[in-house]
């Protein structure tokens, strides 16, 4: 049997397995793990060794450290306090949505908090000032992707063990998040003008009026994160390590209820993106990925190949997690594919356009950022069911235009002018 083959049709089985019945995609991978150890003739040990524990809690701490500050209030309270900063010039909502949440995200929570904070503000707005609710979903979607891949977010640090796991020793993480924002921006700018978004009259709205002021436990919170991000950023020190330290210390000051916040750490997506590691490195030991790079390359040239994978990445992000799959599973083919352009294509450059690209696929309604979009805008609009099913598919357009768009880009080279 070839294992190498093997290997992949038990991850593209777990993929399927994920979209299709709705199962952790994580879980199904490392039971498949077992399957593909036996076959292989590979140790229960050696399976197990591909769990990346060092990974596991650096997404743990990170995400926990923002859960006591989601749970407190802080995060949203500090995200109305921007937004209304526009006042009566509804034209630049948007505009401060986008900073906002890019910076947000950056900082640590990443993109499916920011995107959970974000986006039930935003559809209400976007139903209160008659603004599109596609385009600020979009903006909201782009934005948090492209500060999430900040090495101190949790999808950053994912693309970080990524490289490093394909081989990749230069340092990623500033041009990931250069890339990330520059990315987002572009097609955000596009999706602005689309819709008209300049063209929003001005009002006087009660929901951009908030007099509330921080009280004790948020500017705590606050103080803890800028201690964090000091830390990390000036003393080098592991973010995860920080993170736990910091929501110790927020802890025992009583800022936050520790069992609540807790029970909003995403443990499913830490399961997902522990679990298809463990399959990963085993189909590496096996070929797999090896294999996985010759395919593409076979159908690449140096000019086309970023684009290429980018929209490969692209069209996966529409049936499994871009953090837990596409970039686990694609990144660590960039190394292969560049050596089969014989060094014509710059691996950062492909590594940062594939996420980027995938991540633009979060707008649609099947995914994670767009479907938070669809039903928060459902609630406080209270649409009808042709209206959402408009929605549904205009949602989606969006995401297939950026998909192709952002590839075309790709292949244009925006994604290396930045590193």
């Amino acid at each position: 049997m070839n294992m190498a083959l093997f290997s992949l049709i038990l991850l593209v089985l777990a993929i399927l397995l994920g979209f299709f019945r709705k199962m952790n995609a994580g879980l199904i991978a490392i039971g498949f793990s077992l399957i593909l150890g036996r076959v292989a003739g590979i140790p229960d040990k050696q399976i197990i060794a591909g769990f990346s524990y060092n990974l596991f809690l650096t997404l743990l701490g990170v995400t926990y450290l923002f859960s006591l500050a989601q749970n407190n209030g802080t995060l949203k309270l500090i995200a109305l306090k921007v937004v209304s900063l526009a006042g009566k010039r509804t034209y630049l909502v948007p505009v401060y949505i986008f900073v906002f949440s890019t910076i947000l995200s950056a900082i640590g929570p990443g993109c499916i908090p920011t995107m959970a904070i974000m986006m039930v503000f935003a559809m209400t707005l976007a139903a209160e000032l008659n603004i599109h609710p596609a385009m600020l979903s979009a903006i909201v979607v782009l934005s948090a992707s492209g500060g999430g891949v900040s090495p101190i977010a949790p999808t950053g640090i994912i693309a970080i063990n990524a490289c490093a796991a394909g081989g990749m020793t230069q340092d990623v993480g500033i041009p990931f998040l250069i890339n990330g924002v520059v990315s987002a921006a572009v097609y955000s700018a596009v999706v602005y003008i689309f819709f008209g978004g300049y063209k929003v009259k001005s009002v006087d709205s009660e929901a951009m009026k908030i007099k509330e002021s921080f009280n004790r436990n948020q500017l705590i919170t606050i103080a803890g994160i800028a201690a964090m991000i000091v830390m990390v950023m000036i003393f080098k020190y592991n973010v995860g390590l920080v993170s736990f330290l910091i929501a110790a210390v927020l802890s025992a000051l009583g800022v936050a209820d520790e069992t609540d916040a807790l029970k909003k750490v995403p443990w499913g997506t830490l399961v997902l993106v522990s679990g298809v590691s463990v399959l990963i490195n085993l189909i590496s030991k096996l070929g797999g990925i090896k294999m996985l790079s010759a395919a593409l390359a076979s159908v690449m040239t140096p000019s086309t190949a970023t684009a290429i994978v980018s929209l490969s990445a692209g069209l996966l992000s529409w049936v499994s997690s871009t953090s837990g799959v596409v970039m686990p599973t694609l990144i660590p083919t960039v190394p292969g594919i560049v050596e089969a352009m014989h060094g014509a294509v710059d691996p950062v450059e492909m590594a940062t356009a594939l996420s980027m690209v995938s991540h633009t696929g979060g707008i649609s309604p099947l995914s994670t950022g767009g479907g938070l979009a669809l039903a928060a805008y459902t609630s406080v609009a209270q649409s009808s069911a042709e209206e959402q099913q408009k929605l549904f598919v205009t949602m989606f357009a969006v995401s297939a235009a950026g998909v192709a768009f952002l590839s075309f880009m790709a292949y244009l080279g925006l994604f290396k002018w930045f590193i």
